[in-house]
């Protein structure tokens, strides 16, 4: 589960307002108004926040549960490197750990 303080701080993370993020995860305008406003967990159909987390983690964002940083580490939220990116910088990587010239090596 994510809480109302996770939401409105992924928002603001990806710079949406809450009619862009409506759009971006099917949802109407006032379930994101009414989930933002939850007192502590947001409350909703497992549809709803399905969706909403999908559209986060679709520009590159993620919810972490607490104690997931470290053992005294809260809930929060950060952007996430892409997969792509990850596997693009691994095969840019030799064994000994030094970068690649794209340019011939």
């Amino acid at each position: 589960m994510i809480t109302a303080a996770q939401l409105r701080a992924a928002r603001a993370l990806a710079g949406l307002d809450q009619r862009k993020l409506a759009e971006l995860s099917g949802l109407s305008l006032p379930t994101i108004q009414r989930m933002e406003t939850s007192e502590d967990l947001i409350r909703g159909n497992v549809d709803s926040l399905t969706k909403l987390i999908a559209a986060f983690e679709s520009i590159g964002i993620e919810f972490l549960r607490e104690g997931v940083v470290g053992s005294d580490g809260g809930r929060g939220v950060r952007f996430k490197k892409p997969a792509a990116v990850r596997k693009l910088a691994e095969l840019d990587e030799p064994a000994d750990g030094a970068p690649l010239n794209r340019e011939g090596g």
